[in-house]
């Protein structure tokens, strides 16, 4: 019944000493490295000089980080503006007690939304080309990085899926289970790491750990459907024609990922509370209007042909 399933109960990352390396942010680090190659080998077909890739790759990394961000307060957790400013802008939070958190809350919606904006700031102060003309290129490596963002929220414990009874692929998210507060509380042992872990491993504490539900991996579901959201725009870019009709591969990405995103949410815990079981949830209301977007944008790309 449980033949796939197992207990998911990661260190924080790898310990240096004097450092702690996040795997969660690694997983950026991955995902940025990837699509600075992806567009390169991309920008030198286009014959692009390199002064003009290393300004996107700055545009590209801050509106990233910052819309994601914003756009996981505003759309799922606006009271932080009221009740923790500083925690919306900076990687730790103050209220109940001052904690390192790194950045944890980031909304794809938001990025996408902060990307879009950068493309249009960068197409007109530095490459001087249509935002569309930028968009279609970059894609394939958001696409690409979409991937590993999703294995660090799964690294992290975090989007976690809903509870999956009898399938075969659940995953026990220890640390989503029970809580810092909780897992000191019941262990008696001070540092959370070590509470979890003796948890995991010390049969004294098997009730605890049985109360914790087998969940949907639905990072893991959601980051393989993007890998054949990147190898589709991979393959239309470099082997036809549809990088000369402006608004296509972006027109491809915002229905293909986000179709992706729509279902996979339907065994994601939501992260707004208030809704019917299968009403749909923040997530896909927000994935809608890129999906219809995005079938704009192809049906009308062959009236924007790229001229130069």
């Amino acid at each position: 019944m449980y033949s796939l399933s197992f207990i998911w109960n990661p260190s924080e990352g790898i310990d240096l000493g004097f450092f702690v390396i996040r795997y969660y942010s690694l997983m950026f680090v991955i995902a940025f490295t990837i699509g600075w190659f992806l567009t390169k080998k991309i920008f030198d077909k286009e014959g692009q000089t390199p002064d003009k890739m290393d300004s996107l790759f700055i545009y590209v990394v801050l509106a990233t980080l910052v819309g994601a961000r914003l756009g996981h307060v505003i759309f799922y957790q606006p009271e932080l503006f009221s009740q923790d400013f500083i925690s919306v802008f900076l990687p730790f939070r103050t209220v109940p007690e001052f904690e390192f958190t790194g950045f944890q809350g980031l909304a794809s919606h938001g990025a996408a939304i902060g990307i879009i904006i950068a493309m249009f700031l960068y197409s007109k102060k530095v490459i001087k080309k249509p935002i569309l003309w930028v968009l279609d290129r970059i894609v394939i490596a958001v696409a690409s990085g979409a991937v590993f963002v999703r294995i660090g929220n799964f690294i992290n414990s975090e989007i976690i899926g809903k509870a999956s009874g009898d399938f075969p692929l659940g995953v026990k998210f220890v640390q989503d289970g029970i809580s810092k507060y909780q897992v000191v509380r019941s262990t008696g042992i001070k540092n959370a790491s070590d509470a979890y872990t003796s948890i995991v491993n010390n049969p004294e504490y098997a009730t605890i750990l049985d109360a914790i539900p087998f969940r949907h991996p639905a990072q893991l579901y959601e980051s393989f459907g993007y890998i054949f959201v990147f190898l589709a725009l991979w393959y239309l870019y470099w082997k036809t024609n549809k990088s000369k009709q402006m608004g296509f591969l972006l027109g491809m990405f915002f229905v293909l990922l986000w179709t992706v995103r729509f279902f996979v949410e339907f065994v994601k815990e939501a992260q707004v509370d208030g809704r019917g079981e299968w009403a749909l949830n923040t997530g896909q209301w927000l994935s809608i209007p890129f999906i219809l977007a995005g079938i704009y944008l192809i049906i009308t790309s062959k009236n924007r042909p790229v001229t130069s």
